[in-house]
């Protein structure tokens, strides 16, 4: 199957925010970028119609023009429109399975907003088996998502992450920045003590992980030698820690496991957190 990378379109601003973040991205990996809008009630076409008394016009419409201005933008990127005649969280999912990747746009970060990214956008995420990226809507007049200056990729030490290493690394390469690797893990209580706490507690736990964060690095560094990565353990709620380092970054990698226990959430803490209050483009990468 052609490498292609799908965005969502459903005629807001941030949806075209993330059209215009997914075209770089399809771009950096020579893909073919297609441009989904679904809708239930879209109707079979007719051989010939006026637009005046197109039921699809509309629809039409809004992959026409974000067609158009992404051309512009990206004379050589093979961009391709598609409607589908289904619910937008099933029609999502089922391109997911078939990209490379599915990038779909997300609510501001305002109090209220910052807790409703909207049903379809946290089940498509919570449910592809292919990475997803959520991209909120900035002050670029284009729409597009702002550069940063790394790429951030939140680890967990006890969880496989060759996936979410892979993505990271593919991603920094592309992009010819550093990639910060951020382990966070809290304090235990017996580090606790009256007086703050127990400082060669604090050596020796930060000391484990860092041996162990670069074990996992290594063979990573070998196979991407021209990337940088920048290794940090932090000890600190590992969500607060990763929202914290995100600021500024390109775009943000958590993992997500695809087999969770059958009353547990679908996300977890650290990728619930990144996805309602990282300032910048978050990536959820599906792993065993």
């Amino acid at each position: 199957m052609e490498p292609v990378v799908t965005v969502g379109l459903d005629g807001s601003p941030e949806s075209m925010a993330a059209a215009h973040w997914a075209a770089d991205e399809a771009g950096r990996r020579k893909c073919t970028l297609r441009l989904l809008h679904a809708w239930p009630t879209l109707v079979p076409e007719p051989i010939r119609a006026a637009s005046e008394i197109d039921q699809n016009y509309w629809a039409k419409r809004i992959v026409r023009q974000a067609q158009a201005e992404l051309q512009e933008r990206h004379p050589d990127l093979p961009v391709v429109g598609n409607l589908a005649a289904n619910d937008a969280q099933d029609a999502l999912l089922k391109a997911a399975s078939e990209s490379d990747l599915t990038v779909l746009g997300s609510r501001g970060l305002t109090s209220a907003e910052s807790y409703f990214l909207g049903s379809v956008s946290m089940a498509v995420v919570a449910r592809a088996t292919r990475p997803v990226v959520l991209v909120r809507l900035n002050a670029r007049q284009d729409g597009s998502a702002s550069a940063g200056n790394s790429v951030v990729v939140a680890l967990k030490l006890h969880d496989p992450c060759d996936d979410l290493l892979a993505f990271a690394f593919t991603a920094a390469a592309a992009r010819g920045v550093p990639l910060q690797v951020v382990h966070g893990r809290s304090l235990p209580i017996h580090a606790q003590t009256p007086g703050g706490v127990d400082h060669h507690v604090v050596e020796e736990i930060t000391k484990v992980a860092q041996q162990r964060l670069a074990e996992v690095l290594r063979p990573w560094r070998e196979k991407f030698p021209g990337v940088e990565p920048i290794d940090a353990v932090r000890l600190e709620s590992p969500a607060e820690a990763v929202v914290r380092t995100a600021e500024g970054a390109d775009v943000l990698v958590v993992g997500r496991r695809k087999h969770r226990p059958a009353l547990a959430p679908r996300l977890g803490p650290v990728a619930h957190a990144a996805l309602h209050h990282a300032p910048c483009p978050v990536a959820v990468v599906p792993h065993d």
